[in-house]
């Protein structure tokens, strides 16, 4: 059951996840993010929970989610609790749509990518590489006789501008404007399936995660899931963004640029590749679990205060850190 929404995450019991999605199996880029969250969990004695996010059914890899927690128990990463599937909470998602569309916070769009990258040239928008496409707003005031596609979320309430502030344990400071930088974003697929964005707020919330260990690429959702929490008056965890493998295209290390599967039957040449990456200190244990009790301790050193942002002087490394 989720807590309530003025109830600030420290003064919680700790909870923390890791949260794959079963597209392939753990790599070398994944495990930094699955040992970081791991760690800090256990250096606060909080609990810690796998969640498997398999709504994008089409990328999925049959066996991939049993592969990855295969490979995790190798590592001695073991959840307190029964993995969570994604695909089995439709349910909870559409009643947090439901929700918005009562409030009239969410809309309707027929709009299909063409129509939206016209819209946007028509209005001199140049698309950057890699950069979010954001929502010109063509269906914010009806159809226009479209048949509807998806679903939207308003980054405009109440005539405010949706500006985000929060603060990550690593990066510090962050602020986005959700309206200008993304603009209304999808809930509902034309697809069919619901969007990351509304899945990972709402389990989020449900399994109680007080605190969000993830890699540094996907801290640019973090302020549109902070405009959703907020609408759906959900409370807000604290983040923590790692620093990314960067792969030999200079792009975060995936599988769509060479991300070879970890091997995971002898776990600590990857384990310590992994703490290397966190900026954790050489650690002299020759087994997998006095290894994770040495370095444990020594994140604990590095992140003593879980319910403060940390200085600048983090042994964290910031160079792939975005204002």
């Amino acid at each position: 059951m989720a807590a309530p929404a003025d109830r600030p995450p420290f003064a919680r019991p700790y909870v923390g996840r890791f949260a794959p999605s079963p597209t392939g199996a753990l790599h070398a880029g994944s495990l930094v993010a699955a040992l970081a969250s791991w760690l800090d969990a256990r250096a606060q004695r909080g609990r810690w929970l796998v969640r498997i996010e398999d709504v994008d059914t089409p990328r999925c890899v049959p066996g991939a989610d049993h592969h990855i927690l295969s490979q995790l128990a190798d590592c001695g990463l073991l959840p307190d609790e029964p993995p969570l599937w994604q695909s089995t909470r439709g349910q909870a998602y559409a009643a947090a749509l439901a929700s918005l569309q009562a409030r009239a916070l969410a809309y309707p769009c027929g709009c299909s990518r063409r129509d939206i990258a016209a819209a946007l040239a028509a209005q001199g928008h140049v698309h950057q590489r890699f950069a979010e496409r954001p929502y010109p707003g063509t269906c914010r005031d009806g159809l226009h006789g479209k048949a509807a596609r998806a679903w939207r979320l308003h980054t405009v309430v109440d005539g405010r501008a949706a500006a985000v502030a929060w603060h990550d344990r690593r990066l510090g400071a962050q602020r986005q404007d959700v309206a200008e930088a993304v603009g209304d974003f999808v809930l509902w697929r034309a697809d069919g399936l619901w969007s990351y964005q509304l899945a990972v707020v709402v389990d989020d919330a449900a399994q109680g995660v007080t605190h969000i260990v993830r890699g540094a690429d996907l801290a640019d959702n973090t302020a549109r899931q902070i405009h959703l929490q907020q609408l759906l008056g959900l409370p807000r965890p604290i983040y923590l963004h790692t620093p990314l493998v960067l792969g030999a295209d200079g792009h975060k290390l995936s599988k769509q640029n060479g991300a070879a599967a970890l091997d995971t039957r002898s776990p600590l040449p990857a384990l310590r590749a992994a703490a290397a990456r966190l900026g954790l200190p050489e650690l002299p244990a020759t087994t997998r679990d006095d290894w994770l009790a040495q370095a444990c301790a020594a994140w604990a050193l590095s992140w003593p205060n879980r319910t403060a942002p940390m200085a600048s002087s983090s042994v964290l490394p910031n160079e792939d850190a975005t204002p």
